[in-house]
Parts: C-alpha cells; structure tokens; sequence
C-alpha cells in the first residue's frame, strides 16, 4: 500500500483509508499481478468485473504428487473450517461454489511434484489452495493448507504467482491482459528442480 501511495497520490477512496484503491487481494506470500484503481468509477468498474467472475485470471503453482491425470477441475463450495475459523475449506455446512480448474505444465518426477496452471472460475478466499490441497496436491510451502517444506527447497513463502489477469478497462472498455513473470524465488526452485530431473 505505502509503495502505490508513493507513486500514485490519486488513488480510489472507497477502500478506505487502509486500502485506497484496492481492487482484490491476493493471499500473503503469493507473488504476481495485481490491479489497483485510482478513482472511484474504476474502482466500482473492476469490483463488479471480479464480482461477475469476467476477470480472466491465470496462476502457476508449484504443488506436491504427480497426477495421473493432464487436468482437472475442482468443483466444491469453500467456507470457513469447522474447527479452525482462521482456516478456509471445503468441509463446511455453509459454503459458497466455488470452481477451479488446473493443467500440468510439468512433471519433476524425481522429486514428487508437478508444475501447474491454475484458472479458477470464482474467487473465493484461500481458494486456490484450498481446492489444490483437497485434490491431493498441496502447494509446496504453503504452511496452512499443505506440508510445508519450505527450509528444505530454501523457500520462504507458497509457491503460489498470479501470472495474468484480463480484464475490460473502465474506460475505454477494451479488454486489455497484464502478466507477470513468475518471481526469482519460484524460478529458482524450478530451475534446481530442473537441473535435479536431468542428473537423476
């Protein structure tokens, strides 16, 4: 927030005073793309585009298995834990639908994890790694919803990046597409992994 404020001193008011011009939010520690607006009418224009689920968005995650299938589709309503109240999940009374699809972009098999593009289809809380833990496959690092190992592959966060995000700009209405190249810690990671498959 301090960073868009020091670029921008023009943003939307209706996030308030914490949150001026935030559109959505991503979990902590997931790295990538995001959308902030810098006045009212924008703001209003994209929060109803999320709302509506026509924002196309795009995610990669690094997860734990190999699975057998090239893609999936999680579709299971996501609510608050019935234990935990600090945790999301797909055991619940109370949920709300919620729809995430994934494809495998990449298999290390020597180390047991798969490299995945992930399109969910609503944006509800935790959901990505909500649906991709209760399909079997944690994202690696993620010390909530999967078995963290993030001291052992040197990573300090998920293994989660918001990779695209496509939406009609406020303005002129034309439908316009960000991305964000996937962060050093992740492409790291990847690479050890890389250089792991062709040694073993």
């Amino acid at each position: 927030m301090n960073a868009l404020l020091h670029h921008c001193d023009d943003l939307s008011g209706i996030g308030g005073v914490m949150r001026p011009g935030i559109v959505h939010r991503l979990d902590r520690g997931t790295s990538g793309v995001m959308v902030a607006a810098k006045n009212d009418a924008a703001h209003a224009a994209l929060a109803e585009q999320f709302q509506s689920h026509s924002i196309d968005r795009l995610y990669r995650a690094l997860v734990v298995g190999l699975p057998g299938a090239a893609s999936g589709r999680v579709d299971r309503p996501i609510g608050r834990h019935p234990r935990d109240r600090k945790k999301m999940s797909v055991r619940t009374r109370s949920g709300r639908p919620a729809r995430t699809n994934w494809t495998v972009e990449r298999r290390f098999r020597v180390a047991g994890f798969s490299w995945l593009e992930v399109r969910p289809e609503t944006g509800r809380t935790h959901q990505i790694r909500v649906h991709l833990a209760a399909a079997g496959m944690p994202i690696v690092g993620d010390p909530v919803y999967g078995r963290s190992r993030r001291r052992a592959l040197k990573l300090e966060r998920p293994a989660l990046h918001a990779a695209e995000l496509g939406f009609d700009h406020p303005s002129s209405g034309k439908r316009v597409r960000f991305e964000a190249a996937v962060a050093d810690d992740i492409a790291d990671l990847l690479a050890r992994l890389a250089r792991r498959e062709g040694e073993d």
